[in-house]
């Protein structure tokens, strides 16, 4: 019952939210601020998803301007997760083929998320240094994927180097954001789904580094997320067990 409840009231709840978020976008179609407001709508149905969602930000995060934006990719549920963490003027960078899905194509794209031709590298790379130059420019700030697909459960992936090649090229720093393990946690026939952390890290400057040394500031980048996504599934992982024993005490 609860399974036909939630997936009622979801698919009711993105409906919406695309339809109606569509609509308001057109107002000013491709803004970058578009992006920040309907991801934190998006992220609000994590509680209905029976998720428990803890965001941690820097103190000073909205005051990091122009950056690299990098995240984990897990799961379709990234969509209600990671999202809390979006700032203002950040858009994300996806894959051309998601303009097709229904209703939340056209929402991503009036948002002012950026589509990458993956299939074409001519075209990709002058997407590239377009978004390179905007973001020079202070225009917006982006988020990329550096594993380059869904994790689904295999841990952090080895990163690709499009995103530090980004950051270098557009001088800004690289700002880390890592979500915890979500690998079959949710279950929608089921009210709590246990704990996901959202950490974003400090900023890490790109100073100094070209693209003949671009495959270090990756690896230091690499190391420090893959020791927050170690530390903060763990940390979850607690709080689920934690639940788990109130459930049945």
């Amino acid at each position: 019952m609860l399974l036909v409840l939630r997936g009622f009231f979801l698919t009711l709840f993105f409906l919406t939210v695309a339809v109606l978020g569509s609509l308001w976008a057109l107002l000013r179609p491709r803004n970058p601020k578009n992006c920040y407001r309907i991801a934190n709508i998006l992220a609000k149905s994590a509680r209905f998803m029976g998720i428990h969602l803890v965001v941690r930000l820097p103190e000073n995060a909205k005051d990091i301007g122009p950056a690299v934006h990098i995240a984990n990719h897990q799961n379709n549920y990234d969509m209600v997760t990671l999202t809390a963490a979006v700032l203002p003027n950040v858009v994300s960078i996806g894959k051309k083929s998601l303009i097709w899905i229904p209703f939340f194509g056209p929402l991503y794209w009036l948002t002012g998320n950026i589509l990458l031709d993956r299939d074409n590298r001519g075209r990709a790379v002058n997407t590239i240094n377009t978004v390179a130059d905007k973001i020079k420019q202070g225009h917006l700030s982006v988020m990329m994927f550096p594993e380059g697909t869904r994790s689904r459960g295999r841990g952090l992936m080895k990163f690709k180097t499009g995103a530090f090649h980004t950051a270098i090229q557009a001088g800004v720093p690289i700002v880390p954001t890592v979500v915890s393990d979500t690998h079959d946690q949710v279950k929608w026939n089921r009210w709590h789904n246990g704990e996901v952390i959202v950490e974003m890290l400090e900023p890490i400057d790109t100073t100094g580094y070209t693209k003949d040394n671009v495959r270090e500031l990756m690896a230091i980048c690499q190391q420090r997320m893959e020791d927050k996504y170690q530390e903060l599934s763990a940390e979850a992982q607690r709080y689920g067990q934690g639940a788990a024993k109130k459930d049945l005490a």
